[in-house]
């Protein structure tokens, strides 16, 4: 239902909520849950008035915070983590690229079932391009989401991989890093209060030693980590994370967590807070290497790695390392990660790949969707690509272009689509033991 002005806001909203803006004032939950915030959220994301898109993301949020829903910074968790005060489980982070909305209620309920508090909702630089979601869209998913599912607590949003393009870093380092400065004033507006810093595109491993391999990622790091300390919002430290090895590249090593880490320490402003948390290279490579038919190659996680360099991590203050690129791996993989100290994990194609393979996905959409990619996407392809390996790497653009028609795939297919994700993060969930995690959010973030 496309609301046309703030009035209609007002008048679809009546006797859910008294006052305007960020004064409104819940007086119907049950009202709220059942119809006006599906109204919401549809006109915050696809309404083209902008001024209607503002007055539902600002309704979003002051309803969202009214019901006990608002964003919110891992900060102190992951300072528990590093004082040894909490742990034994890895905390998830998700990379929603479409269906938004829907793919956030079912991991609301996954964590309702749970009890889970600790888990991400993130989105990467360049997901937020190829899957047309900005910042303040992505938020108000996920804050909308939890209003939908009865859900209480912090919600945490994190800009992922908010990354140095080194080509651009090479011809313009200032200019380069002045355009993720943007992002990052563009993130913390619209609340994400976790963000992680990915400048190890720029580490030079021509260089001989190990310190100046990192000194253009920890150097720009610092310098991208205090641009965020003098932006954050009065009260909220930001989670910031940072990382060492670019996913898909050599493994990391304590030589490389150590030299960046002194390096980077050292180029801070005197007390000021840093990163949280290390992201490293194990092994995996994102969205899994596809094979001629389509399916993935097995890959080996290097646990012994992430075991050594979590210990190593904590004795610097840290929360312990990340995993990038995991979704794909084998469910057998997860077990592992809470066992040998992973603080967080990130995953995103598994599920991109669940709702274009779901039998309930209509295959005239499907069909459509790969069309426009074998067109659009045609300077992409590779000679060696078979039509399955192209699909498979080039289906995560669809996502934008086909944004609404995914939404407008009716109720009852996407519910379906809906309850097979819930039942995927409710194993995720079980297997990172990130279950029962409410707990400590509620004693360390309040």
């Amino acid at each position: 239902m496309e609301l046309k002005s703030t009035g209609a806001v007002y008048d679809f909203l009546k006797g859910a909520v008294k006052g305007v803006g960020a004064a409104v004032e819940v007086t119907d939950e049950k009202l709220i849950r059942s119809k006006c915030i599906d109204g919401l959220i549809y006109n915050a994301v696809f309404s083209r008035e902008k001024e209607v898109r503002d007055e539902c993301r600002l309704l979003i949020k002051t309803i969202g915070a009214r019901l006990g829903v608002r964003s919110a910074s891992i900060q102190r968790l992951y300072e528990a983590f590093g004082r040894g005060e909490c742990g034994g489980f890895t905390v998830p982070a998700i990379n929603i690229r479409g269906l938004t909305y829907d793919t956030a209620a079912a991991i609301f309920r996954a964590a309702r079932k749970n009890k889970a508090g600790a888990f991400l909702f993130e989105i990467a630089k360049s997901e937020i391009g190829y899957t047309d979601q900005r910042p303040a869209e992505y938020t108000a998913c996920c804050i909308a989401a939890a209003v939908k599912e009865g859900y209480k607590g912090p919600v945490f949003v994190q800009g992922d991989h908010f990354q140095i393009n080194a080509k651009k870093f090479s011809q313009d380092k200032n200019a380069e890093i002045n355009d993720v400065k943007k992002l990052i004033k563009e993130a913390i507006e619209a609340e994400f209060y976790n963000i992680d810093i990915d400048s190890s595109t720029v580490v030079d491993l021509s260089k001989p030693d190990v310190t100046e391999q990192q000194r253009p990622n920890f150097e720009t790091t610092a310098i991208l980590t205090e641009y965020i300390r003098l932006n954050e919002p009065k009260g909220v430290t930001i989670s910031v994370g940072g990382e060492i090895g670019e996913v898909g590249g050599k493994n990391s090593t304590e030589e490389e967590l150590r030299a960046f880490m002194d390096g980077y320490k050292g180029r801070l402003p005197k007390g000021m807070k840093g990163i949280s948390k290390i992201s490293i290279q194990t092994g995996t490579t994102h969205g899994g290497v596809p094979l001629p038919d389509g399916t993935i190659a097995k890959v080996k996680v290097d646990f012994d790695t992430i075991e050594k360099l979590s210990k190593i991590s904590r004795t610097l203050g840290l929360a312990g390392v990340v995993q990038h690129g995991a979704s794909t791996l084998p469910d057998d993989a997860f077990d592992l990660f809470p066992k040998k100290s992973a603080a967080e994990v990130h995953l995103a194609t598994g599920f991109q790949n669940m709702v274009y393979d779901s039998a309930y996905f209509p295959a005239a959409l499907k069909k459509e969707i790969y069309a426009h990619l074998m067109s659009k996407c045609a300077d992409e392809r590779k000679k060696e690509d078979t039509d399955e390996q192209f699909i498979y790497k080039t289906r995560k653009k669809g996502f934008g272009p086909f944004k609404e028609k995914m939404w407008n795939m009716g109720d009852v297919v996407k519910a379906a689509i809906g309850k097979e994700l819930e039942d995927r993060f409710d194993l995720l969930f079980r297997k990172l033991n990130a279950v029962n995690t409410a707990g400590y959010v509620k004693k360390f973030v309040g």
